[in-house]
C-alpha cells in the first residue's frame, strides 16, 4: 500500500470528511461540508486546501518543510509523501484546514482557485538522489 493510499484510508475515517472524485479530474479527494480539503493525485503527491489566513499563520513552518511546496497566491499547498512522518504531517494539516474552513469566508472573498496539480514539480529530496 502506498503512503497516499494509507493517508487516504486514515483520513476517510474522519467523520467530517467524505471521499469524492477530485474536482480537478485527477485522483480522489476528501471534502468537508463546505469544500474540498485534500486531493490525492499520485502515490506521493497530495494537494491540501488551506485558507489564506492559515497559510500566513504557518508560512515559516510551511516554507521550512522539505515535504511541502507553497505556490505563491494559491490557497493550496502540495505535500510530498515520502515517509510515515509526512503522512502524520498531512493529517495535522488536514485538521488545520478543517478548522480554518469552518469559519465563514470574509465578505468579498474570492472563491478558491483550483489545486496545484500541474503547477508544482516536486523534486526528490537530497537523500533520494543517486
Amino acid at each position: 500500500m502506498t503512503l497516499a493510499q494509507r493517508a487516504l484510508e486514515r483520513l476517510e475515517a474522519w467523520p467530517d470528511l467524505t471521499a469524492v472524485q477530485a474536482s480537478c479530474g485527477t485522483g480522489r479527494a476528501l471534502r468537508s461540508r463546505r469544500c474540498e480539503i485534500v486531493h490525492f493525485h499520485s502515490d506521493h503527491e497530495v494537494d491540501l486546501h488551506l485558507t489564506s489566513g492559515a497559510i500566513r499563520r504557518f508560512a515559516e513552518d510551511l516554507e521550512r518543510s522539505t515535504a511541502i511546496r507553497v505556490v505563491p497566491g494559491s490557497r493550496w499547498v502540495t505535500v510530498h509523501l515520502d515517509c510515515e512522518t509526512d503522512v502524520d504531517l498531512l493529517a495535522s494539516l488536514v485538521s488545520v484546514a478543517l478548522q480554518a474552513h469552518e469559519k465563514p469566508s470574509p465578505p468579498g472573498a474570492l472563491p478558491p482557485a483550483g489545486c496545484n496539480f500541474h503547477r508544482v514539480t516536486v523534486l526528490p529530496r537530497q537523500h533520494e538522489r543517486g
